[in-house]
C-alpha cells in the first residue's frame, strides 16, 4: 500500500496559510492549496500499518479516537499516493456524505490516533481529506445523484445541521421524499451561522452542497420552527417519520454579579449574528470594533469568537480558560491512541498573537463579577485564579485562591462556557422522554425515541459534541428510519 519507505522519506508538511495579520481584514478562508507532488508524498508517509487506528472512531476517556464515521482512510492514502484521484473521492464518499465540511472544520482524532504518530508526526490525514473533495468539485465529478425510484414515504427532518443533512442526504438517496425544516433565514445550521465564514465559507462551500441536495430532491424550509410556525401534531400528521436534530443550542450561562449589564452575549449569538451580517453585507448589531473583549472560555466556539473579535477591530482581547494549561507533550495519563491533550494554537490564538504579542488565554482563571457604568454597560471582568482540589465526595472542583484577583476592562464579554442540551419546548410538545442530562433519550445505535415514528440524532441526542459525530449519527438515525419505513434497509 503506498510506499512502503515514504513514511521515513517524507517529512510532514501542513498546508500553507495566509500570514496572521494579512488574513484578519477579511472573512475569506485562509487556507492555501498544496501542490499535487507534495499532496502525494504526504499521502505516501501513510505507513502500511498492520492494525490501521486511524477510522476505527472509538470513545476512549470521553474523547473520540479514530474517525467517527469510520472514513476509509488508508484506502483512499494509497489511492491520492497513486494518482486516483477519482476513486479516492468514491472511497471518500462511502462514508462521508460532507468531506468538504470535515475538511475544513473537524479536529482530526483520525490524526490522534495514526499509528505513525507514536513515534513521529502523524500523517496529515485532514488535509488529504480536503484535497482529495475540492479537486472532486474542481474536475466536475460531484454531480446529483437521484435515487432510482421513489418509495412514497414521507420525511420530515427537524434541522439543517450536519446531523440533519447527513440524515435527509441518506435518506433521499434511499428513495424517501424528504423535507428538512430550519427556523433560521437559511439552511445549514451550524455550519451556516454557529461556524464564521473564514473557518467555513458559507456561500462557495455551504451553499455549494446545499444545492446539490436539493438537485438530489431534498426540499428545504426555512423560517419555520415546528412547534410555532408549525404545530408538532401536524408533523406528525403529514409525515411517516420524523427525525429530530435540533441540536444542543441551550448556551450555559455564568450566574455572577453583574451578569445582567448591557455587553455580555453568549457566544453563539454573537457568532450568528456576524455571519449573518457578512451574508447579508451589513454591519454586525453586535460588534468588538475598538473595545476590550473578554472571552469566557476555551474550545472552537472561544476560538471563533477571538478570530471574529478581531475581523471587527477589537482593541484588546483576553480569553479566560478555566482549565490548566495543557503540556507541550502527552502526559503519562493521556498515551496514544487517545486524542493528545497538548497545548496547541488555533487559528485565532495565532491571529490574536500576531496582533496583541501573545496567546490571549490566561488559564485557570475564572471571572467572579462583571461591574458596569451608570448607563448599564459592562466596563469590567472581575477575575481570580483557581486551583483544582478534590472535594469530599472525590470530585475534582476549582478552589479560588485569594490573592490572584484582578480586574480587566471589557466593554464586551462573550460567553463560550458550551451548551446544556436541546432547547425543551419542542421535546415537551412531542411528550419525549429525556436522558438525566436532558437530551433526547434514544438509544445510540437504534435512535428510536419514545415515541413512534420519531427519531432522534445528533446533539440533541448525545450531547454537544463534534460535526464528525453528527454526521456519523445522521447517518445511522437515517439507516435505522429506513428500516422503520421499509421493514429493512441497505443503508450502510
Amino acid at each position: 500500500m503506498g510506499k512502503p519507505t515514504g513514511f521515513i522519506e517524507f517529512l510532514r508538511e501542513a498546508p500553507s496559510e495566509l500570514e496572521p495579520l494579512d488574513r484578519i481584514h477579511n472573512w475569506d478562508e485562509f487556507h492555501l492549496p498544496m501542490p499535487e507532488e507534495r499532496l502525494r508524498n504526504q499521502s505516501a508517509r501513510c505507513m502500511d500499518c498492520g492494525t490501521p487506528f486511524c477510522h476505527t472512531g472509538t470513545l476512549i476517556s470521553g474523547m473520540a479516537s479514530g474517525c467517527p464515521i469510520n472514513n476509509l482512510i488508508p484506502e483512499w492514502n494509497d489511492l491520492v499516493y497513486r494518482g486516483l484521484w477519482q476513486e479516492a473521492l468514491d472511497r471518500l464518499h462511502k462514508t462521508n456524505n460532507f468531506p468538504e465540511f470535515t475538511g475544513r472544520v473537524c479536529p482530526a482524532p483520525c490524526e490522534g490516533s495514526c499509528v505513525l504518530g507514536i513515534h513521529n508526526p502523524p500523517v496529515t490525514i485532514k488535509n488529504i481529506e480536503y484535497s482529495i473533495i475540492e479537486k472532486g468539485w474542481d474536475e466536475g465529478w460531484i454531480e446529483p445523484e437521484l435515487p432510482e425510484k421513489r418509495t412514497g414515504k414521507r420525511v420530515a427532518i427537524v434541522g439543517s445541521g450536519p446531523a440533519g443533512l447527513s440524515a435527509a442526504a441518506q435518506l433521499n438517496r434511499a428513495g424517501h421524499w424528504v423535507t428538512v425544516f430550519e427556523r433560521a433565514d437559511r439552511p445549514g445550521g451550524l455550519l451556516m451561522y454557529g461556524i464564521p465564514n473564514m473557518k467555513l465559507d458559507k456561500e462557495k462551500i455551504v451553499l455549494r452542497r446545499l444545492h446539490l441536495l436539493e438537485q438530489e430532491g431534498v426540499e428545504f424550509v426555512c423560517n419555520t420552527e415546528i412547534g410555532r410556525d408549525l404545530s408538532a401534531e401536524a408533523l406528525l400528521q403529514n409525515y411517516d417519520a420524523v427525525v429530530l436534530c435540533t441540536g444542543a443550542t441551550k448556551p450555559r450561562d455564568l450566574p455572577i454579579p453583574g451578569r445582567e449589564l448591557k455587553g455580555i452575549h453568549f457566544a453563539m449569538e454573537f457568532l450568528t449574528h456576524n455571519t449573518k451580517a457578512v451574508l447579508d453585507r451589513q454591519d454586525s448589531p453586535i460588534s468588538a470594533a475598538g473595545k476590550d473583549v473578554v472571552i469566557i472560555g476555551g474550545g472552537d466556539t472561544g476560538t471563533d469568537c477571538v478570530g471574529t473579535s478581531i475581523r471587527h477591530g477589537c482593541q484588546s482581547l483576553v480569553q479566560l480558560e478555566i482549565m490548566p494549561k495543557p503540556p507541550h507533550r502527552r502526559a503519562a495519563d493521556n498515551p496514544w491512541p487517545e486524542w493528545p491533550k497538548v497545548y496547541r494554537m488555533d487559528y485565532g490564538q495565532e491571529e490574536a498573537a500576531a496582533k496583541f504579542g501573545d496567546d490571549p488565554r490566561v488559564y485557570t482563571t475564572t471571572a467572579t463579577k462583571f461591574e458596569g457604568d451608570e448607563n448599564g454597560q459592562v466596563t469590567a471582568v472581575h477575575t481570580v485564579q483557581v486551583a483544582w482540589q478534590r472535594n469530599e465526595k472525590g470530585q475534582f472542583i476549582p478552589q479560588h485562591l485569594p490573592g490572584t484577583e484582578k480586574v480587566l476592562p471589557a466593554q464586551l464579554v462573550l460567553l463560550a462556557m458550551g451548551f446544556l442540551g436541546p432547547e425543551q419546548p419542542l421535546l415537551d410538545a412531542l411528550g419525549l422522554e429525556r436522558d438525566a442530562r436532558s437530551n433526547v433519550k434514544a438509544e445510540y445505535g437504534k435512535y428510536a425515541t419514545s415515541l413512534p415514528q420519531v427519531f432522534a440524532a445528533g446533539d440533541c441526542r448525545r450531547g454537544q459534541s463534534l460535526v464528525v459525530w453528527a454526521i456519523n449519527e445522521g447517518r445511522e438515525a437515517a439507516r435505522e428510519c429506513d428500516r422503520f419505513l421499509m421493514g429493512s434497509t441497505d443503508l450502510p
